[in-house]
């Protein structure tokens, strides 16, 4: 008996755009669960008669879910299947989300949206990889940039949809939402996307022949980036002994994970990839671009409010211009990616950002509220070119048994970038305000802080530039 699944052929009506559309709503999905939950907290806090720390929880179980396991079941994708393994995903996430509206008490809570993060971890990490198998290798830019979009819009959406919601219906209203948007995502999967055509999983375990999967190194894995996760989130910006333990063994960790993938017969992760000259150096770039971006949200809010004054409906309606410029430009440059090639329009979208960090750290002393959003409608714009070509280098020649894996890589080292950002970029920012009570700080100081941030920001940036440049010398 063969041990290759027979081929699913794609019926006509299953369109290019029904596909996009699923992969564009599961997209949306991951982010606005993070966002919608967040304005949730306070809500939360008096419903369980629970501490703010305890109910942080709900937030930091979903984001350790997701960075934990993304690599992991983008691997089982490229191995089961990827749309077998995003339906069964949107599925999980749907199920999970109906259970966050019913649990009576806040461990139950927290325990639904880590299942919720497992399935969006199998979104984030295939969405990105079944691009390559839903259009053409053309129009490859023009779908990250998509994808882009949605995240951005999720992103944008969760804060101002969860406050009308927890208004008017209360906070189990916010899952019973996301809920159904899983369940509309599922659908149109299940119509749309093209069939599987991999290897049967199952039939190969049981034969013993095949890849196998890694369950080593998916523990390893899972370990040592939940401990550095724990590390970077712990202590709410103060870093003490359990900080400094907690990355002590996400380093074990890693040289555990890594001694174990050099002696597996199927490893998660070959080794191999850590050296390729694709996708080594986008993988740091991602990490670093990300790192910056944490600032706008970690280090902006204090700025407008603390150094100029505004009240919180003017700071939410400021910071909201980053996501909606991000928004309204991913489409485009999607398409710049796909017309002007994505080696070039990576050091373009860096060189973008570079401008947008220094004019961060200059232009709101000189012009207020108008000199910031002028900064960020340069740094938005810059990093969602970075991502759109970013991602269409790394995946335009990638083994089509590997999609899944180096899709996982690649939201991996955004996720990580956006995690050690909270507390690099934090402390750097409460460094040059001089004191650790940021919000008690005078609004010179916190301007001061700005400043240096955002320099420091441009200086992260610069070394991704440089990244990009030598590897573009390189492949010439």
């Amino acid at each position: 008996m063969a041990d290759i699944a027979v081929p699913r052929t794609a019926p006509a009506s299953r369109s290019a755009s029904g596909a996009l559309a699923s992969l564009s709503l599961a997209m949306l999905l991951s982010s606005l669960s993070t966002s919608i939950a967040n304005v949730a907290l306070p809500t939360l806090s008096t419903a369980f008669a629970a501490s703010f720390q305890a109910v942080q929880w709900v937030v930091l179980a979903y984001l350790l879910a997701i960075t934990a396991l993304i690599v992991s079941v983008g691997r089982l994708g490229d191995l089961v299947g990827r749309r077998l393994l995003l339906i069964a995903g949107l599925g999980l996430f749907s199920a999970a989300s109906l259970l966050a509206a019913l649990v009576p008490s806040l461990p139950l809570l927290v325990a639904a949206r880590a299942a919720q993060g497992l399935g969006a971890a199998v979104m984030m990490a295939l969405t990105i990889a079944l691009v390559g198998a839903t259009v053409p290798k053309e129009r490859t830019g023009s779908a990250m940039g998509l994808l882009g979009t949605m995240s951005a819009i999720g992103t944008a959406l969760g804060p101002s949809l969860g406050g009308v919601l927890i208004a008017a219906l209360g906070w189990r209203a916010i899952f019973l939402v996301t809920a159904a948007l899983g369940v509309a995502a599922m659908i149109l999967a299940r119509r749309f996307l093209p069939g599987d055509q991999t290897a049967t999983f199952l039939r190969s375990e049981a034969q013993g022949v095949g890849p196998r999967f890694d369950t080593l190194g998916t523990l390893l894995l899972a370990l040592t980036l939940a401990a550095y996760a724990l590390a970077m989130t712990a202590g709410r910006g103060h870093f003490g002994g359990t900080n400094i333990a907690l990355l002590g063994m996400a380093v074990l960790g890693a040289g555990l994970f890594l001694y174990a993938q050099r002696r597996a017969a199927s490893p998660l992760v070959k080794p191999a990839l850590f050296s390729d000259p694709v996708l080594a150096p986008s993988l740091a770039m991602n990490v670093l671009v990300s790192t910056v971006m944490m600032a706008t949200l970690g280090v902006g809010p204090f700025f407008l409010s603390r150094a100029l004054g505004l009240g919180e409906a003017r700071v939410g309606a400021v910071l909201s211009i980053g996501p909606v410029v991000s928004a309204l430009c991913g489409v485009i440059a999607g398409r710049i990616v796909d017309r002007l090639g994505a080696s070039a329009m990576v050091v373009a979208g860096l060189a973008l950002m570079i401008v947008g960090c220094v004019g961060l750290a200059l232009l709101p002393a000189l012009f207020g509220v108008a000199g910031y959003a002028a900064a960020i409608m340069l740094l938005t714009p810059g990093y969602q070119l970075f991502q759109a070509a970013n991602n269409t280098a790394v995946m335009a020649d990638v083994d089509k048994n590997e999609r899944g894996v180096i899709s996982g890589m690649l939201s991996l080292s955004r996720n990580l970038g956006l995690i050690t950002g909270t507390a690099v970029m934090g402390a750097v920012f409460a460094f040059a305000v001089g004191t650790g009570e940021v919000g008690a700080a005078a609004p010179e100081a916190v301007a001061d802080g700005m400043r240096v941030a955002f320099a420091v920001a441009a200086g992260l940036v610069l070394v991704a530039v440089a990244i990009a440049v030598a590897g573009v010398c390189r492949s010439r």
